[in-house]
């Protein structure tokens, strides 16, 4: 169901669900199998917290312990398995997440609704250094991926495919944006420069905030 309010809502739970839905795995094993399937590349890992969420887990019933084992003198380890609760939770979760856009709010959407803070000039530089930083990462993310086509299914490089169109959409926008800033092409840049250039608020802004409907 859209917008369902969940007993947990750290993703670093569902991807603890979605490995114990292959088989029970003590913590420590969970936390080894994120990090060599390379998910703290989309999901914010703190393998510090990864003992609460998984008994946080156990609390609300989506895993249980499945198995105690002991080795000689060794501590022992304690298994844990997925319950159908947590089966329905999990596949309701993906589903959803699949499904329903969420509204997110990225740092970069942020600095940009803000930035006219700054002087166009300096914006503008600001975002050819960051031009420069994205054409690093996607050519980073692009041989990884060509290096890797050879050597695994497209299936298990989806996330990695999807981070380099997302790094490339935010590149040409940029680049885009940027050259119109350079050109002074951009509407309200002469309001947005005089602002800078003599501290006064520009008397369009404030009448457009006069006009903006109020609660």
């Amino acid at each position: 169901m859209a917008g369902k309010r969940r007993k947990l809502s750290n993703p670093l739970a569902l991807a603890v669900m979605v490995l114990l839905s292959e088989r029970p795995m003590h913590p420590y094993e969970i936390a080894q199998t994120l990090r060599q399937r390379g998910k703290e590349h989309s999901v914010k890992i703190n393998f510090g917290s990864l003992y609460t969420v998984v008994q946080n887990l156990e609390k609300h019933g989506c895993v249980e312990v499945a198995e105690v084992q002991r080795k000689g003198n060794r501590p022992e380890r304690t298994l844990y398995g997925l319950t159908d609760e947590g089966r329905v939770e999990m596949v309701d979760w993906m589903s959803d997440l699949l499904a329903v856009p969420a509204v997110e709010y990225p740092l970069f959407a942020t600095a940009v609704s803000l930035m006219p803070v700054l002087p166009p000039d300096e914006v503008a530089v600001h975002l050819e250094d960051r031009l420069a930083k994205l054409e690093v990462q996607a050519a980073g993310i692009r041989g990884v991926l060509q290096t890797l086509h050879d050597r695994l299914p497209r299936l298990f490089l989806i996330e990695t495919e999807y981070q380099l169109h997302m790094i490339e959409a935010e590149t040409e926008w940029v680049r885009s944006f940027r050259k119109d800033l350079l050109d002074g092409s951009v509407g309200g840049q002469q309001e947005w420069e005089s602002w800078h250039r003599t501290g006064e608020l520009p008397q369009d802004w404030k009448d457009l905030e006069e006009q903006s409907p109020r609660d």
